[in-house]
């Protein structure tokens, strides 16, 4: 069984949901995923072409109004791949990239304006991914079980990242306020 990168796990259950073109898995993972797992038009389309060399996709030429275009489905190989790859295997690796921890972590060395304004920069960001989120879950009664649960799960997330950076916010403005005083 040939391996699958991060990338193509993502393609393989894009084509799942349906036939797909690169464009159209670029503008599903733009809809859904990309809250937690991204994929660039630069990782789609080379990822598309090893996956059909592995034998895991199968591409047809289905052009529409004089334009190029190829339309992905699922091999029987391809569905075995992405049906070995969600058993469970143990521990699932987790990595957050977020260049707001990373400045939180290095504010020892800015100023405690910079913290505050960094704290409130991370708020807003997950401000709006919430709002983007709460707009999702109006439409949840027509939403899959899977891609459902990860709404919720995000809900919660970007909820608590919200109040966590609130509260830690004024926690360290009333710091500020006790150091002068």
């Amino acid at each position: 069984m040939p391996s699958l990168t991060p990338t193509g796990r993502v393609i393989l259950g894009m084509i799942a949901l349906g036939k797909q073109t690169g464009y159209d898995i670029k503008q599903l993972v733009d809809k859904s995923t990309r809250h937690f797992w991204s994929a660039s038009y630069g990782q789609i389309y080379p990822e598309l072409r090893r996956l059909e060399e592995q034998g895991l996709v199968r591409g047809q030429s289905e052009p529409t109004g004089g334009r190029a275009r190829t339309v992905y489905t699922l091999t029987p190989a391809g569905e075995a791949a992405l049906s070995d790859w969600l058993e469970p295997a143990g521990e699932p690796p987790f990595e957050v990239r977020d260049e707001g921890m990373l400045r939180l972590f290095f504010s020892d060395f800015g100023t405690p304006e910079q913290r505050i304004g960094n704290l409130q920069a991370m708020r807003d960001s997950h401000r709006r991914v919430l709002t983007q989120l709460e707009a999702l879950d109006e439409h949840e009664d027509a939403m899959p079980a899977g891609p459902h649960l990860t709404l919720e799960l995000g809900l919660g997330l970007h909820r608590w990242f919200v109040e966590w950076c609130e509260e830690t916010e004024r926690r360290l403005v009333q710091e500020q306020r006790n150091d002068a005083d």
